[in-house]
C-alpha cells in the first residue's frame, strides 16, 4: 500500500496531530539556533547578503542583526529596487469591515477577548447591516475589502461567512476575510461565493510566548492555525496573507520565522500570491503589557531585511501606523494600504458606534486623504487589481 500524503499527519516524535509540513521546518530553526546567528553576525555578513540576489535563510538573519544597524540606508536603497521592478508605482488600497467583535478566546493582548474588561457593546452583524456597511465603501471607491470577526465560530459560522462574501461581491471586485481558522472544506464554501483572500496571524510563531498568550478556545492549538493557510490555498483562495503581531515577542526572532512561512507557502501554494502584514501591538488591555516593543527604526529594518529576502511577496501596511510613519514607509517595500478603518462592527454606518472597538486607530484620514498622501509620495493609488473574470 502507498504511503498516504494527505494532511493532517501524525507526528514520529509524539500522537499530536501536525496540520503543516512547516511545522517541520519551524523546528529546524529553533530559536536558540536563530539567536546564535544573529548574534555573531558581522558587517561583513550584512555585505555579502546585500550583494546576492537569492538570499538564503543566513542571510535574512545577518540583515536582521544589529550589525546591519549601520546599512539602513543601502537596505532601503536595495529594497526600493526590487518593490519597483516587481510592483512598480503602485500602492492597493483596501478597508476592513468588522462583522463581528464577539470572541470567544481568551487572546491577553486583544480588546475583543472574552475576557479582556474592555467596554463596549457585543454585536454580530446583520445581512441588511453588512449591505448598508458595503454601500457605504464602496461609495468611497473601495474595490477591495476585507471582513474580519472574533475568534467565534458560534457567533460568525461558516454559513454566516459565506452570505457574507457573496454579499460584499455585489459592491467589490475583491473579497477578503481574516477569520478564525478553518477547515479545506470551509474555505472551499467561501471560495465557492467569491472569497479571493485570507489574511490570518500567527501572531506569534514562538510555541512557549503563544501558549502563555492565548488562554482559552481553538485559538490555543498553535498547530491547527499554524497550517491555516495552506488548507486555504489548496481550498483556492487565490491571495494569502500573514503576519505576526509585532511585540508578543522578539521582533527578529518573529519577523524570521515569518519570513520562512512566507516563502514555504509560496512553493507550497504556488496558485496563491503571499503577502506579509506587519500589525505592531500599540494598544492593549490593562492586564497586557507589552514585553517586546519595537521602534520605528526596528520596524523599518524587519520591512527592509524581509523584502530583500522575498522580492515577490506583498507587504500590507494598516493604520494601526501614524500617518506620518505610513507615508515615509511607501517606498520602502509597502505594496498594500488600508484606509478610513473602523475596528467596530458597524463602524461606517454608525450602526455600531457604541460597539467595542478591536483596537485604536492611528491614522485616521479620510480615503481621499491617503490616497491623495499616495499620489505625493511618486505613486498610483490602486483601487482595483483583480476581477474574477480573469480567472472564471
Amino acid at each position: 500500500m502507498e504511503k498516504r500524503l494527505i494532511l493532517p499527519l501524525f507526528s514520529s516524535m509524539n500522537t499530536k496531530l501536525i496540520y503543516s509540513f512547516f511545522s517541520k521546518i519551524l523546528d529546524s530553526w529553533p530559536e536558540g539556533r536563530v539567536r546564535e546567528i544573529i548574534e555573531r553576525a558581522t558587517p561583513g555578513d550584512v555585505e555579502r547578503a546585500l550583494g546576492r540576489e537569492g538570499l538564503q535563510p543566513e542571510d535574512v538573519l545577518a540583515l536582521l542583526s544589529p550589525a546591519a544597524g549601520a546599512f539602513l540606508e543601502e537596505m532601503a536603497q536595495a529594497a526600493h529596487r526590487i518593490t519597483r521592478r516587481h510592483f512598480g508605482r503602485t500602492i492597493g488600497l483596501y478597508v476592513p469591515i468588522y462583522l463581528s467583535n464577539i470572541c470567544t478566546a481568551d487572546c491577553t493582548y486583544c480588546g475583543y477577548a472574552v475576557h479582556s474588561g474592555s467596554p463596549g457593546e457585543r454585536r454580530t452583524l446583520s445581512i441588511e447591516e453588512i449591505r448598508a456597511e458595503c454601500a457605504i465603501l464602496a461609495g468611497h471607491g473601495f474595490q477591495s475589502v476585507l471582513l474580519l470577526t472574533g475568534d467565534a465560530p458560534q457567533a460568525a459560522p461558516v454559513e454566516y461567512l459565506a452570505q457574507a462574501v457573496a454579499l460584499a461581491r455585489e459592491y467589490f471586485a475583491s473579497v477578503a476575510v481574516e477569520v478564525y481558522a478553518l477547515e479545506e472544506e470551509g474555505y472551499r464554501k467561501l471560495a465557492d461565493k467569491g472569497l479571493e483572500g485570507v489574511t490570518l496571524y500567527m501572531e506569534t510563531y514562538h510555541r512557549p510566548t503563544y501558549a502563555q498568550v492565548h488562554r482559552k478556545g481553538r485559538k490555543k492549538d498553535f498547530e491547527y492555525r499554524l497550517g491555516a493557510m495552506e488548507r486555504a490555498g489548496r481550498a483556492g483562495v487565490r491571495r494569502l496573507s500573514i503576519g505576526a503581531l509585532l511585540g508578543l515577542y522578539d521582533w527578529r526572532a518573529d519577523g524570521f520565522w515569518t519570513a520562512l512561512h512566507a516563502r514555504y507557502l509560496q512553493k507550497e501554494c504556488w496558485r496563491s500570491a503571499v503577502s506579509i502584514s506587519f500589525p505592531r501591538l500599540r494598544h492593549a488591555p490593562e492586564r497586557f503589557k507589552v514585553q517586546y516593543p519595537l521602534s520605528d527604526r526596528d520596524l523599518v529594518q524587519l520591512m527592509l531585511a524581509l523584502r530583500l529576502f522575498l522580492p515577490e511577496v506583498g507587504f500590507n501596511l494598516s493604520t494601526r501606523e501614524s500617518a506620518r510613519l505610513r507615508d515615509r514607509l511607501i517606498p520602502l517595500g509597502v505594496t498594500m494600504m488600508s484606509a478610513g478603518s473602523s475596528t467596530r462592527p458597524g463602524g461606517y454606518s454608525h450602526l455600531g458606534d457604541g460597539a467595542l472597538e478591536q483596537f485604536e486607530i492611528e491614522d485616521r484620514r479620510s480615503p481621499q486623504e491617503v490616497a491623495e498622501a499616495i499620489r505625493r509620495a511618486g505613486y498610483d493609488p490602486v483601487w482595483k487589481d483583480f476581477d474574477r473574470a480573469f480567472v472564471e
